[in-house]
């Protein structure tokens, strides 16, 4: 099949499904439900994941917050756009997370659940200027109100959560180990250059290093987000299982666009927790960090592990200021945000839980 063919057959479906799903959420209001607070969370996590990307290149004025912003915008969606006409995998890890059993119904109804309990832990987070996780959140979430609607541990798929298990130890562990190695490496190919002249180089290095990051935290968080929204659109046609894998263009778009808009609003406190108050970065080591960052997030989007882009950018800025010397880094700052990522997976998930069960209860 020719190229323009096989580009046209991938394109169809996801400019097809957005006017039924469209059509769908005005004659079910709990689809209607579903898609507000997913489009809430996605505002969220425009406040806290999306700004982890542009932190270092605006940290070290190597471009201004609103530039940072638009641009972090355009390869969010190209990230979800390329990406996922390469492999969607992480976003089928998402779709395939929890069991939310045979009823419908009750499974829109706790997806809902979900998607309010993830609000709730995110925006408590954004306020605490805390870089907590959203994959992470989105993942307890999930699960807490799978486990709520089964009563059981049924509603976990254990298969997929071993690939966030392996997924928090890709992003922590390699995102520091690279950080690390990137920063000495750069150091030690660049010491006998002129000063100004790297300065201006990795200035302009950093925007380059921003937008790549920017671009995996959309083939990342992004294609997570579209799991959700077609599970929803699915438990509305009666398909408790979840159905076909689709992911429409229209959302690719809208998903990037609220991102952005959170990103614009609120993202300047994270980035001043993550990009400044943690680690003073010189635009070498902003620009190690950025490529230490996206090669973790590439290998983990294309092996379909979800990672988490706070994480792994948080501990590659970490392992850089540690290349330098141990005391370059605010280890009270780092206590704080490893406590809000260790807390993150039972607190959300038991929200997530008692959530469904309220909203079950209320609506079911």
């Amino acid at each position: 099949m020719p190229v323009s063919e096989r580009i046209a057959a991938w394109l169809s479906p996801m400019l097809d499904s957005p006017a039924a799903y469209l059509h769908r959420m005005a004659t079910d209001p709990m689809l209607l439900v579903s898609t507000l607070l997913t489009l809430g969370v996605i505002l969220v996590n425009g406040w806290t994941d999306a700004p982890n990307a542009i932190a270092t290149c605006v940290s070290t004025r190597a471009i201004g917050v609103r530039r940072a912003v638009g641009m972090a915008a355009v390869c969010n969606f190209l990230g979800v756009l390329v990406m996922t006409a390469v492999n969607h995998s992480v976003a089928a890890t998402v779709y395939n997370m929890a069991d939310f059993g045979d009823d419908a119904h009750a499974a829109l109804i706790a997806l809902c659940a979900a998607m309010a309990a993830i609000v709730i832990w995110a925006t408590a987070a954004w306020y605490f200027g805390i870089p907590t996780s959203e994959s992470h959140a989105l993942i307890a979430g999930l699960s807490g109100a799978a486990i709520a609607i089964q009563g059981d541990l049924r509603g976990i798929n254990r298969a997929e959560w071993r690939k966030v298990l392996w997924g928090i130890l890709l992003s922590t562990a390699l995102g520091f180990a690279l950080g690390f190695l990137c920063a000495r490496l750069t150091a030690l190919l660049f010491r006998s250059a002129n000063r100004s002249g790297t300065e201006n180089f990795f200035a302009r290095a950093q925007i380059c290093g921003g937008a790549a990051t920017a671009f995996m935290h959309g083939a990342q968080d992004g294609q997570k987000f579209m799991a959700i929204f077609l599970l929803g659109e699915a438990f509305s046609r009666g398909d408790a299982a979840g159905g076909v894998f689709t992911v429409p263009l229209g959302l690719m778009l809208v998903c990037s666009a609220v991102m952005g808009l959170g990103t614009s609003v609120g993202g300047y406190r994270i980035i001043k927790a993550v990009g400044m108050d943690m680690v003073k970065l010189k635009p070498y080591q902003g620009f190690s960090a950025d490529l230490a960052a996206t090669a973790c997030l590439l290998l983990s989007s294309l092996t379909g592990i979800p990672v988490s882009t706070t994480h792994t950018k948080t501990t590659a800025i970490m392992g850089v200021g540690t290349a330098r010397r141990l005391r370059n880094v605010n280890w009270l700052i780092v206590r704080d945000l490893v406590l809000a990522w260790v807390f993150t997976f039972p607190g959300c998930g038991l929200l997530g839980y008692a959530t469904a069960r309220l909203f079950l209860r209320l609506f079911g």
